[in-house]
């Protein structure tokens, strides 16, 4: 009979199965939750007192928000049909057929103020249209005259607010270069502002916050980690797997945001959601084969303790820890030059995913290996269970971005 506390521990991992089950019914482009970002661009404009910008806003969700709310407006009803067709040319062609209510909406929701007043937005340029982790994207820009320019400028962005009832919350990656200051700032309803008096302590205090919700929104990183938990037996291989994976997507995240490296997200977004599968078979394999939770080291283990199958292991998971990392950067989309500052940012974002993750592991594998311990068999099906459930999510994550090219 399994006491009492084994239920608890039951019930704690029934929580964790239940929200990788739900993941398995979201498409490529729920996997990062119910959450938009927004990149934004500000720079000096080619006249005095212009401010150029450059807003890249999630296709569909710019459509339903800007159109009318009883669905009867030509914009709605052209730009979802657009949409359901995915041609990038028509759904360009139907948001410049309705600039004006395109503008309204951003202008209602995107601000430059210069001093006390709040500069004029203009449609400037064509509308382009790119694809951001398997999500189509417009790219629109703007001018935005202030006619009394004053020391600083201040960007508002309310863009996708949770009160129009689309998403829980939107992000805005903002980047600038402007009052003899370049850098990258994050945005949210929490804290829409940014001044280009901004200090660094705040700024590295938002990309914290930015990395960490980052983590905690994203279901297919999560479910990366779930995999490693659920196919690691001791402390030692977990931490093993943790630091392996780490390393790796901090040096690719860094040099991707950085410019050094790049990569398309076409290719990279499908197989981050196949690395979900591998590792999550990974342990699938180990159970068909010991007819354990996970194999145990053989008495020729290697340094470290581990044996070849281990060590064969980390490699695999250093190898899709540099493709998670190149996702990382994708998403956070900084576009500036290489600096100390953006470095500080970069660091401080990255230590945001970190501690998520120090967190998820320190939640989960501890309750893991109690149940092992405990109840075995059912331990045994726990985790195993747990592997089914992020193998399925991987695997139609794959298909899901293939086939939305």
């Amino acid at each position: 009979m399994i006491r009492r506390h084994s239920r608890l521990i039951l019930s704690a991992l029934a929580v964790v199965l239940g929200l990788v089950a739900s993941a398995t019914t979201g498409g490529a482009a729920s996997a990062h939750g119910f959450t938009s970002v927004v990149y934004a661009e500000i720079a000096t404009g080619d006249r005095p007192g212009h401010v150029a910008v450059s807003l890249e806003l999630e296709y569909d969700l710019l459509v339903v928000s800007a159109a009318d709310a009883e669905r009867n407006d030509p914009l709605f009803q052209d730009g979802t049909e657009a949409f359901q067709f995915g041609d990038a040319d028509d759904q360009a062609r139907a948001l410049e057929a309705y600039d004006d209510t395109v503008l309204q909406y951003v202008a209602d929701r995107f601000t430059v103020t210069s001093g006390d007043e709040v500069c004029a937005l203009a449609r400037d340029g064509d509308v382009e249209i790119t694809v951001r982790e398997g999500v189509p994207y417009a790219v629109i820009g703007f001018d935005a005259a202030c006619t009394s320019p004053g020391s600083a400028h201040v960007v508002t962005s309310t863009l996708f607010g949770d009160d129009e009832g689309y998403v829980r919350d939107t992000k805005t990656i903002l980047t600038y270069d402007i009052d003899a200051h370049s850098g990258s700032a994050a945005l949210d309803a929490a804290s829409p502002t940014f001044s280009t008096e901004q200090s660094l302590a705040t700024r590295f205090g938002e990309f914290f916050l930015l990395g960490a919700e980052h983590l905690l929104t994203g279901a297919d990183h999560i479910l990366f980690l779930l995999a490693l938990i659920a196919g690691s037996r001791r402390l030692r291989e977990v931490v093993l797997a943790a630091t392996a994976f780490t390393v790796a997507h901090s040096v690719t995240f860094i040099l991707a945001a950085t410019g050094v490296v790049s990569a398309p997200a076409a290719l990279i977004e499908p197989v981050i959601a196949l690395s979900i599968s591998i590792v999550g078979a990974w342990h699938l394999w180990g159970l068909w084969r010991s007819g354990k939770a996970a194999p145990e080291l053989d008495s020729k283990s290697g340094p470290l303790g581990i044996d070849r199958a281990g060590w064969l292991r980390l490699a695999v998971v250093f190898v899709f820890g540099l493709v998670h990392g190149l996702g990382f950067a994708s998403a956070l989309g900084i576009d500036e030059p290489w600096s100390w500052t953006l470095l500080g940012s970069l660091l401080v974002f990255n230590i945001g995913v970190e501690v998520v993750q120090i967190a998820i592991i320190a939640l989960v594998f501890p309750l893991i290996v109690l149940l092992r311990r405990r109840v075995p068999t059912v331990g045994l099906w726990a985790t195993g269970a747990l592997a089914v459930s992020v193998t399925a999510a991987g695997l139609l994550w794959f298909f899901e971005r293939i086939l939305g090219q």
